[in-house]
């Protein structure tokens, strides 16, 4: 399928702030700022070609996000660096149960759950951001799911606990599936945008996604330039015009 990535997409109370938070915590740019999204964008040499997009929404977060970051770290002090910064911009620690683990849960401004990672030797070449990591009853098939509308084969198994799938150019962000029991509860304040290419017909797009596993969503209407659906595990994600 020629779909691909184009976005990750952060529902927020405070758009410019979120974004401003972002921005300055991986050491990128404000790219857009428009009254209905603002856009953070990567340097080229980082690896990351999506465009971390911030929309205003009247509804507070309720639950646990099913879908977030967990940045790289490059050493140990790499990563005491990362967390002190987050916190001086305006990030918390969380407690989700983690324990005494290596790596460090924090929330942005908005109490979106992030990680800082310690060094992972899988995520050397992957810029700022490690993974994208969704939470999955059944990471394999999802995985799978997933790989098809994107391009990105699956790289990583750790038996039924978590898929990781990876760019074809090796470099970015994985994007990993990770076994969570949690009942999804509400609409996903963190998703996902695929595009097909500009010389294809939205409308054949949307009809493969679907026959490959996907459902639609009725969230915004017909009057909407790009199509809501779900992804098997219910995951909202949008299908936008072709570019």
């Amino acid at each position: 399928m020629s779909t691909r990535l184009v976005n990750l997409v952060i529902d927020a109370a405070r758009p410019e702030v979120l974004a401003d938070f972002w921005a300055a915590l991986l050491g990128w740019h404000v790219a857009v700022e428009e009254p209905g999204e603002v856009d953070v964008r990567a340097p080229e040499n980082d690896g990351w070609d999506l465009d971390l997009v911030f929309v205003p929404v009247p509804e507070p977060k309720e639950v646990k996000n099913r879908i977030h970051l967990d940045l790289a770290s490059t050493t140990r002090a790499h990563q005491d660096e990362l967390v002190a910064r987050a916190l001086e911009l305006g990030g918390r620690r969380a407690d989700l149960g983690q324990g005494d683990v290596p790596w460090v849960v924090l929330a942005d401004p908005e109490g979106n759950e992030f990680c800082v990672l310690e060094p992972r030797e899988r995520y050397a070449g992957s810029g700022a951001v490690a993974s994208i990591v969704v939470d999955a009853h059944a990471p394999g098939p999802l995985a799978e799911f997933w790989a098809g509308i994107t391009g990105w084969p699956v790289q990583a198994r750790d038996g039924d606990a978590l898929v990781g799938l990876c760019a074809p150019s090796g470099r970015g962000p994985w994007l990993e599936f990770l076994r969570n029991d949690d009942v999804k509860r509400v609409k996903n304040r963190v998703h996902l945008d695929i595009a097909p290419p500009a010389d294809t017909e939205h409308a054949a797009a949307v009809t493969q996604v679907i026959a490959a596993g996907a459902a639609p969503a009725d969230l915004g209407g017909p009057s909407l330039p790009w199509r809501v659906l779900t992804d098997p595990e219910g995951n909202e994600f949008c299908v936008l015009t072709p570019r």
